[in-house]
């Protein structure tokens, strides 16, 4: 029988809204009030946050084994409350932080991580999200499913699932569009080139190394390849740079020779990458991630924001309206 476990971390070393729903990770479902549902190594995880603590729902003969399993995916032998105390030097990152304590960086599956990424470009998360549980339902195995979930949880699929003949007509055909090519192309590519086990053994080389070598698989630029080396490979320097984060370098840090330039080059993707690690240190993908996740909220609480010329029409057509409803008395 299933019973609730303590992780032992506090919120702010581990804060489960904002780190398993920020656009790390794809496949984790809301199963009840703070409760997260989802697969890690083909096991079904349901996690609960508490006012003080992080707690996990395991039989009594695998309790060791999840919670090692947890402690190596949040990566809580790092200290995050050091962390922010050091980042929060930077004023931008002090400003920024204060409602968005333990968003940590997530040690996921390389693989699922990888053609997660090669799904996100110019897509949304919940599409995404969608893509993700596609291929995991197709290609995956069938795991079980939760307590307040009806829906069924899949391992994700392996190398040569993926790269078996028709997967590319098939994603096509469930919605994927020319992201069904990459996905295609770059399993087949792994699994000629190199093994199953090649992504995982890039956790072991340098930071610039592996960005290359991911660089050339089908559908990987340089976003995705940074996005693929922090969040599953170890190379928490990495820095992906979208166009949220190019705003923010130019607006909050001003940096040279950024002021002016119309559009993302290759130099001006390096540069800003180069300016978070002087600023941030070693953990410098953990803290971009901190200042990216509470931008984004700012930006989505302002969008949802009525602008000032729809709301003086709004008081206005209410004006009007008490008007004609004191001329009918």
């Amino acid at each position: 029988m299933n019973t609730w476990h303590s992780l032992d971390v506090p919120r702010t070393e581990l804060r489960l809204n904002t780190t398993l729903k920020c656009g790390q990770s794809f496949r984790w479902r809301t199963t009840g009030e703070n409760e997260w549902s989802g697969v890690l190594r083909d096991r079904i995880i349901t996690l609960q946050q508490s006012d003080h603590d992080v707690l996990f729902k395991a039989d009594e003969g695998s309790v060791g084994a999840t919670r090692e399993i947890l402690k190596d995916y949040f990566q809580l032998e790092v200290n995050l409350e050091a962390l922010y105390a050091k980042w929060n030097q930077d004023q931008n990152f002090k400003k920024k932080s204060g409602e968005f304590a333990g968003i940590r960086i997530l040690r996921q599956d390389p693989l699922e991580n990888l053609f997660a990424f090669i799904c996100s470009s110019n897509n949304s998360i919940s599409r995404i999200t969608m893509m993700v549980n596609k291929m995991s339902e197709r290609w995956g195995t069938y795991i079980g499913t939760v307590e307040g979930d009806s829906q069924p949880y899949y391992s994700f699929p392996t190398l040569s699932r993926l790269a078996e003949d028709g997967v590319e007509s098939e994603l096509r055909n469930l919605g994927f569009g020319y992201r069904a090519k990459y996905i295609a192309q770059t399993a087949k590519y792994i699994l000629q080139n190199h093994d199953e086990k090649w992504l995982e053994s890039l956790r072991y080389v340098e930071y610039a190394q592996c960005r290359e070598e991911l660089m050339k698989l089908s559908g990987v630029g340089p976003k995705v390849a940074d996005c693929v080396c922090l969040m599953s490979l170890d190379k928490h320097e990495s820095i992906p740079v979208d166009t949220h984060v190019w705003q923010i370098a130019k607006r909050d840090y001003k940096i040279s020779g950024l002021a002016a330039a119309k559009s993302m080059t290759p130099k001006n993707y390096l540069a800003i990458g180069d300016f978070f690690r002087e600023i941030f240190g070693d953990y410098a993908g953990w803290a971009h991630s901190v200042i990216f996740t509470a931008d984004l909220r700012q930006f989505g609480e302002k969008s949802r924001q009525p602008s000032l010329k729809r709301r003086l029409l709004g008081l206005s057509r209410k004006k009007q309206a008490l008007s004609r409803k004191r001329g009918l008395r």
